[in-house]
């Protein structure tokens, strides 16, 4: 016969196997709606009927004319990007930032530079058709309507009939971001005999790669903004998971009305605005590619917007006018360009639920290295995170006093403590309930330690959501470190990177521990001394930025106990009267419910037994 653990065992194994058939159930639902898509598209356009002829005369050449044989690059260039367009596909091959580099290189010549869709399997802008194959076919370049570095236009006939001109135009402003937008205009021309289904045909967002192999697998993926909130999704959603198979694709949801949409990194990133949000979808894929001078391949993400659902008659010529952006996810940058250019593009900086804490310090970094730029030009990001550190200190320095205080006075009521462990130590309720009440005596909160590691709670995901983005800090040194946003690795042994400044940082937090008035049993105070080695190794291999944060705050941490040493010891006196704390009170909740099942008591019949402090006036007769 089964006992209960393997009936436990029994369960948990069938609820996991419910759930995997309910999620692999709804994968197949996902790939047969898909394939349903696909093919009410073709019927669609199988099944269209020619419009009655209509006065508009057609704009474009019915026979373009014939495009070159092999490939040739335009290029188009402002003072921050240098985009080079291809005939094959009619799009942007790649971009270069004129002032970005690769990681951990010092060398600042062009073949360094970053470079945005440089594994792309078609150009940005490119016409992806069923099944969101890119139809890569070359494009007549149209000199007489470019100009040189300024305007560069393609057409070409698809298989289809469909012509298809394409207008890349530099936007020559001075708001902010401008250097990092082109306008795109696309003109389609039925040349068929046939009604055309356009939704058919999507226009491609190029790809967005891991710019180094360390870089978290996360941070890349595609997104879109519907209805004031933007929707990301990473490289991870692709291979599935225990309850779920590998999806070769990704679709928003059909009715969308999309304001933008696009691909990107931890740094950078590529989107396609409809000058006018439309009700469209975007579609995404994965691809495994191997970074210059690694082995092990990483997850690239490639991305298509559909064009809006419409016939397109035959002779029938339709515009579509789009921004696209190619710039770096700079959080300053960002907010000022939704002045000029609609909202909605800060939310690239995928702060997530901590985005207040992280935009209000990424707000104030900036103002920092903007004092500090011009007295010490090579180290200003870094003396910005320390300044930005301190003023957050400084900020929750009551806080910190008050907990140190708190703290001080619970280290004094040990002996008495000891004394209830010896007394009640077999009645764990009781003891609970007496050291509440032990607390409420002398007025100690014992959640009054605990609040300012509360409140740093929000303020370090907020600061590691923030330094994790901050593109600001790419090839910034300070001190010995290269690149604030990199490990500061200064060498290797046996292939084990040796980063100082974690080091540094464990060090300093187990000194700021040990000068900290200790409470609780030896298992908290060891699980407390156990964080700085934590710390440790979540830091290791992330952003120097954070390490040098962590390990700025230990340091003032350690000057700011040693301060509050030299106050006079608080006295320990019993408080009159008092109102009972909440954990006081659930305490005795408890210990009441536990005497009641002990008796057998239904404990739906409990009441607050709290003797009432108020006298009740004699009752009366009648």
């Amino acid at each position: 016969m089964y006992d209960r653990k393997t009936w436990a065992v029994l369960g948990i194994c069938g609820i996991l196997l419910a759930v995997n058939i309910h999620y692999s159930s709804l994968n197949q639902q996902e790939a047969l709606k898909e394939k349903q898509r696909q093919e009410a598209l073709l019927k669609a356009n199988e099944q269209a009927v020619v419009p009655a002829a209509k006065e508009t005369k057609a704009e474009l050449t019915v026979e373009p004319p014939p495009p070159p044989t092999e490939e040739e690059l335009v290029t188009l260039k402002n003072d921050e990007v240098e985009y080079t367009l291809t005939n094959i596909g009619g799009g942007i091959k790649f971009a270069e930032f004129q002032h970005e580099f690769a990681v951990g290189t010092k060398d600042r010549s062009p073949e360094n530079r970053v470079k945005v869709n440089r594994f792309g399997s078609g150009p940005i802008g490119a016409i992806a058709g069923v099944g969101e194959s890119l139809e890569n076919i070359s494009y007549a370049y149209k000199a007489e309507e470019s100009i040189d570095g300024k305007k560069a236009v393609y057409i070409a006939k698809l298989a289809s009939g469909l012509i298809a001109k394409k207008t890349f135009t530099l936007i020559e402003s001075k708001e902010t971001g401008a250097p990092y937008l082109l306008d795109f205009d696309l003109q389609l021309e039925n040349s068929a005999a046939t009604a055309l289904n356009l939704n058919q045909w999507s226009i491609f967002l190029g790809e967005a790669t891991p710019l180094y192999q360390a870089e978290v697998s996360q941070q890349t993926g595609f997104f879109w903004r519907k209805n004031g909130s933007i929707n990301f999704t990473d490289g991870s959603s692709f291979k599935g998971g225990m309850f779920g198979a590998a999806k070769p694709i990704i679709s928003s949801p059909e009715g969308d009305k999309i304001e933008f949409a696009g691909v990107t990194n931890q740094f950078f990133a590529t989107a396609l605005q409809p000058k006018e949000p439309v009700v469209t979808t975007l579609w995404a894929k994965p691809e495994q590619v191997t970074l210059p001078g690694n082995a092990t391949p990483v997850t690239s993400v490639r991305a298509g917007l559909r064009l809006p659902a419409a016939t397109l008659g035959s002779k029938e010529l339709r515009s579509f006018n789009y921004r696209i952006f190619i710039g770096p996810k700079h959080n300053p940058l960002l907010r000022k360009m939704e002045k000029s250019w609609g909202e909605g593009w800060g939310d690239l900086m995928q702060y997530g639920w901590f985005s207040l804490v992280s935009r209000t310090l990424n707000f104030l970094l900036n103002i920092y290295h903007g004092w500090l730029d011009g007295i010490a030009k090579h180290w200003s990001w870094g003396l910005a995170i320390i300044l930005l550190t301190i003023t957050v200190r400084i900020v929750i320095w009551p806080l910190h006093a008050k907990s140190t205080h708190t703290m001080k006075r619970m280290a004094k009521l040990k002996p008495e403590m000891e004394k209830l462990k010896e007394k009640y130590g077999d009645d764990p309720n009781k003891l609970n309930t007496e050291t509440m009440g032990l607390y409420r005596k002398f007025g100690i909160n014992p959640l009054g330690g605990c609040l300012p590691m509360f409140i740093q709670i929000p303020i370090f995901f907020g600061f590691y959501r923030m330094l994790q983005y901050a593109v600001e800090l790419r090839g910034q040194g300070f001190l010995w470190v290269d690149d604030l946003s990199q490990p500061d690795t200064f060498t290797h042994i046996s292939g084990v990177p040796i980063n100082f400044l974690p080091v540094v940082m464990a060090i300093s937090s187990f000194l700021q521990i040990r000068m900290t008035p200790m409470s609780g049993d030896k298992m908290q105070q060891r699980i407390i001394m156990f964080m700085p080695f934590m710390f440790f190794f979540f830091c290791y291999n992330f952003a120097s930025a954070l390490a040098l944060y962590w390990t700025t705050q230990n340091i003032f941490s350690i000057g700011q106990t040693w301060l509050m040493s030299k106050v006079p010891e608080p006295e320990l006196k019993p408080v009159k009267g008092g109102n009972k704390s909440w954990v006081q009170r659930m305490a005795e909740r408890q210990a009441e419910m536990q005497k009641a099942r002990q008796q057998g008591t239904p404990t739906g019949n409990l009441r607050d037994v709290t003797p009432d402090k108020k006298k009740r006036p004699p009752r009366t007769g009648g």
